[in-house]
């Protein structure tokens, strides 16, 4: 077995896909190719998150190689002190022979000095398993899905909400500050990137930002929840006629969010896992799954 460093290649990313999308099609009750999604983000996004990664933290993310073919991936990364695990995953004929447990320990070492780590988990029980033995709280994760029933959709208040842009990252890393004790920093250069729009919110009340993409809700953060209220009614009311919405790793503490989401007409069902260690669910807050 050989750990080897993911290079920023198109050639490397594309690997990290191909066993990420046989790992989570292999799970029972997972057809697509992300945990948090049966869809999945587009592959363009899943390659440019990979790549962009490797140009952040590049002594967090490997791969695993057995006889001259890649078996496994890893992608974490480092913000301000907190350590968030994006991917782990592994070929399923490679599963159960300590390929997992191996590009972990290498992902852990990254993170030494942390104090604080998230991670999104799919409903594996082996990867349920080896996050709590590296200590994670496991949250139980709700989804919610659907198209959305716009009747439902209340009148907005008095808080404006308007598109943003990269002028904004000022108010998007001091409100990330505030939920996780860390800025996503150059994340949002990838989100701005490849995420249909960016919808802030920053009035007396508060101030928080939501991105959509398509029919789904990537990340959204607020300083209340009437904010964060408001940017998610704002994005589902976004979502085009015939595409189904999506908001995923909703832990108890996003009871807000469920509501919203079934005043519209979403289903909600459990999915995964939101893990922490030395820290609570950010709370108005609506992880990536992949950059948390």
């Amino acid at each position: 077995m050989i750990l080897r460093l993911v290079q920023d290649t198109a050639a490397d990313a594309e690997v990290v896909q191909h066993i990420a999308r046989a790992a989570f099609a292999s799970l029972p009750d997972s057809p697509g190719q992300d945990p948090r999604a049966p869809h999945g983000p587009p592959p363009a996004y899943q390659l440019a998150r990979t790549r962009h990664l490797v140009r952040t933290d590049p002594q967090g993310c490997w791969l695993a190689e057995d006889d001259g073919g890649p078996v496994g991936a890893v992608l974490s990364l480092r913000r301000e002190g907190v350590w968030m695990l994006a991917l782990l995953v592994v070929l399923p004929d490679a599963q159960g022979k300590g390929v997992g447990r191996l590009l972990m320990e290498r992902a852990t070492a990254y993170g030494r000095g942390c104090l604080r780590g998230m991670l999104c988990a799919s409903p594996s029980p082996a990867a349920a398993r080896r996050y709590r033995l590296a200590g994670f709280t496991l949250h139980p994760a709700m989804q919610l899905t659907g198209r959305v029933d716009r009747s439902g959709l209340l009148d907005p208040g008095d808080i404006p909400v308007h598109p943003g842009n990269a002028t904004h990252r000022h108010l998007l890393d001091s409100v990330d500050r505030r939920l996780r004790g860390a800025a996503h920093g150059p994340d949002h250069e990838l989100l701005l990137a490849h995420c249909e729009e960016l919808l802030v919110a920053d009035a007396l009340a508060g101030s928080g930002y939501c991105y959509r993409d398509g029919g789904e809700v990537r990340l959204l953060a607020a300083t209340s929840k009437r904010i964060a209220v408001r940017l998610l009614r704002e994005a589902l009311a976004r979502v085009p006629d015939g595409v189904e919405a999506r908001v995923e790793a909703l832990t108890a503490e996003q009871e807000w969010a469920v509501d919203v989401g079934l005043e519209v007409g979403l289903t909600l069902e459990t999915r995964g896992y939101v893990g922490l260690r030395g820290m609570r669910p950010p709370s108005p807050y609506v992880p990536n799954g992949g950059l948390l």
